[in-house]
């Protein structure tokens, strides 16, 4: 009864091999992370809309198909959350704005309808900040959402609700949405494994608008880069409603082989890093090197400024645009959010024309980048979790910064449209997560896996840390 009591501690694929040897079942293990929801979420408010008697349903059904022999996939009858901005059948996605309160898709976005057809056991949708447009996780809708490892700070955004629920032990996966980050650098706050695949890799459609062009893809968080390549196999694949998903699915990398040329990236255009970031990155980036790889060090060979400007008019035209299809979400939403919709209107076509046209680019430029490298490795965050309540921190390192001061690592990995994986680079002196990003030319997703496993396997165990609750 213990073991089933704390199965809430097991891994996805640690679940899995338990439910096919008969120690661990589904039904179990759900009950167990109820309980686990129970006690914990009231201290980090992760999971702010749940479905317990139809999630224990399911999991009876799961525990029959293992008693037949016959799950559906390696992630049957596992525990996952969902972030409120994917939509579900029978849930209602409110993107954290009270105008979406009770907004019902009716249907499932095709990523969560892979999930379901995979067995896996939906417990209930996580908090975002209003839009998911924030690395913070606060709306007035549900509140503020806590990091486990300190419950006055920040599990970063706008996957907080995600992170918050894994780290805390209510279920072992989250399904999420990076646009700019936000599954790589929430994973980093929290000591977790978060794929950003390539555009395209999990074909997307029956969700909301897009408020951040192509840049914004759904990808998994886990405790382990097993746990997430088994969820990203699950979601990834073709699908005609998206047609980017055919491009993804013929750009797959070629499996890794030795010695990968790897270029760590410490900072960009000078950006200040939290020196105990700093610290942690560069020892973990000499690990690829005992690893059999070629390490290299220096900045990275890309002309990123245009981003600076171009990234906030992209957020402003999309909500511009959002509310102009839906003047009805307008009403409710927060003062901040209707500000940048009304700047996002004063934009002319031809400034939008124009990152585009800097957005292609870029992308065309990453090409000829990864003819060099293999692997791009960076810090996943400049700035350690700062006070739940503030957007962003006003410093770093000592120096000012602005909103977008602790994510210069991330948003361009969006626009250039490659994939970026998160995995854990140990903690500060206070016991805060660090973590460091893989970056990958497109298609290379499996490769920054394969990669993020063995120095996963290297480094010092991360997977079995949890946070005192």
């Amino acid at each position: 009864m213990d073991e089933h009591k704390q199965s809430w501690r097991l891994s996805a694929i640690q679940l899995q091999q338990r439910y096919s040897s008969g120690t661990l079942t589904p039904r179990a293990v759900a009950e167990a992370c109820l309980a686990r929801l129970e006690v914990v979420n009231p201290r980090i408010n992760a999971v702010i809309a749940r479905r317990d008697d139809v999630f224990l349903d399911e999991a009876d059904a799961a525990t029959q198909r293992y008693r037949a022999g016959k799950p559906l996939s390696v992630l049957d009858g596992i525990p996952v959350s969902v972030k409120d901005n994917l939509a579900t059948a029978d849930q209602a996605v409110t993107w954290g704005s009270p105008a979406l309160r009770a907004y019902r898709s009716g249907r499932d976005e095709l990523p969560v309808a892979r999930l379901r057809a995979a067995g896996a056991l939906i417990i209930g949708k996580t908090n975002l900040p209003e839009f998911a447009l924030e690395g913070y996780t606060d709306n007035r809708l549900f509140g503020v959402t806590s990091n486990p490892w300190n419950l006055a700070l920040t599990p970063g955004g706008s996957s907080g609700g995600a992170v918050a629920g894994i780290a805390a032990g209510i279920t072992p996966l989250a399904l999420a949405t990076d646009g700019g980050g936000s599954i790589r650098r929430p994973a980093s706050h929290c000591g977790l494994v978060g794929l950003k695949p390539s555009i395209g890799a999990v074909a997307r459609g029956g969700g909301l608008p897009s408020l951040l062009l192509d840049f914004e893809v759904v990808g998994p968080l886990a405790r382990t880069v097993a746990d997430a390549r088994a969820m990203f196999d699950i979601l990834r694949g073709p699908r005609a409603i998206d047609w980017r998903s055919f491009g993804a699915s013929g750009a797959r990398g070629a499996p890794m082989q030795k010695p990968l040329r790897v270029l760590y990236v410490p900072t960009i255009a000078g950006a200040p890093v939290d020196p105990e970031i700093a610290a942690s990155c560069a020892a973990a980036a000499k690990l690829f090197e005992t690893l059999g790889h070629i390490v290299d060090e220096g900045e990275v060979p890309l002309n990123l400024e245009f981003m600076t400007e171009t990234w906030p008019l992209i957020g402003q035209i999309g909500l511009a645009r959002l509310f102009e299809a839906h003047p009805e979400w307008r009403d409710g939403a927060a003062p901040k959010y209707l500000d940048m919709a009304e700047a996002g209107a004063r934009h002319p076509a031809s400034r939008l024309w124009r990152a585009l046209e800097d957005i292609e680019r870029l992308r065309s430029e990453c090409a000829a980048v990864f003819e060099t490298y293999h692997v791009l490795v960076t810090p996943s965050a400049a700035a350690l979790p700062w006070p739940a309540r503030e957007a962003y921190p006003p410093t770093i390192a000592g120096q000012a910064v602005g909103p977008r001061g602790h994510a210069v690592f991330t948003g361009w990995v969006n626009a250039a449209g490659l994939p970026g994986l998160a995995v854990p680079a140990g903690a500060s002196s206070t016991g805060l997560p660090i973590g460091i990003q893989l970056i990958g030319a497109y298609g290379a997703d499996d490769l920054l896996l394969n990669l993020g496993e063995a120095y996963e396997a290297a480094a010092a165990a991360w997977a079995d840390r949890r946070p005192d609750l």
